[in-house]
């Protein structure tokens, strides 16, 4: 494959194999005006492991539609769902054909719950809402938690990312939650950003960090839970050990409920 894709270039990012040349070559284009963006990769990562954490063990959540999932890795989403309850059921959406193919091999499901994927963009949010596998894997009954994790920086603004937002969120039932990070430039120093904006007009699909205010517009209507939107290494971090910096890791992460 010649085109690059930020599946497998996160897939990269956190040692995996799952990625080619064109892959490969991006990412470490980006590596190199910002060394640290394997540490914010992995916080990224444990930021969604915590969310899926706190909503399996303490909110009772038990269906999860994440959209923009990657290649799977330790500790997906089903796993840690599912590890706290069995009986969890999941529903993974990609628009990449290898996430697909290794989803199906390898993010198998307990006896107890479920787990489908379906081919997909975030920016159809009709398709993936139709898709037979959504309505029959999860009861739109009782409360879905939906995963946007490092996926709306890659919709441009041109695409309306809010209204993505806003369609999916509404068709969540009551007693739902949304958990969302994205990338920003916020913390990081002028030099920088020029190198990475400069790197950035090289990558498709092209990459759009945001500042927390425009951060913050996603969770319009919901009630965030503390400690609010917040860099992702800092969202309910575990352990006493020191955690990276918000330049370090790059991005905000947050969990929200629904007030339906």
């Amino acid at each position: 494959m010649t085109k690059p894709h930020p599946a497998r270039r996160y897939d990269y990012w956190l040692g995996g194999k799952d990625n080619f040349q064109a892959d490969r070559d991006a990412a470490e284009a980006i590596a190199a005006v910002f060394p640290h963006i394997r540490t914010a990769a992995r916080e990224n990562r444990a930021f969604m492991q915590r969310a899926v954490r706190f909503l399996a063990a303490e909110a009772g959540i038990r269906q999860f539609l994440d959209i923009g999932t990657g290649l799977p890795t330790a500790n997906n989403v089903h796993d840690v769902a599912q590890g706290i309850a069995p009986e969890s059921r999941i529903v993974y959406v990609d628009n990449d054909p290898l996430v697909l193919t290794h989803a199906r091999a390898l993010l198998t499901s307990s006896e107890q719950g479920a787990t489908a994927y379906i081919d997909a963009d975030v920016r159809e949010p009709e398709k993936i809402l139709r898709d037979p596998a959504v309505r029959d894997t999860l009861d739109w009954t009782k409360p879905v938690a939906l995963l946007l994790v490092a996926v709306l920086h890659f919709v441009e603004d041109a695409e309306d990312p809010y209204g993505i937002v806003e369609r999916l969120v509404s068709a969540l039932p009551a007693g739902s939650y949304l958990v969302l990070s994205h990338a920003t430039f916020d913390p990081l120093d002028p030099e920088t950003i020029a190198a990475m904006n400069a790197v950035n007009e090289n990558i498709k699909p092209r990459f759009s960090p945001r500042t927390l205010s425009e951060v913050s517009r996603f969770f319009d209507g919901l009630d965030l839970l503390e400690p609010g939107i917040v860099s992702v290494s800092d969202w309910r971090p575990e352990g006493d050990g020191p955690r990276p910096t918000p330049a370090e890791a790059t991005g905000y992460g947050a969990v929200a409920a629904t007030r339906r």
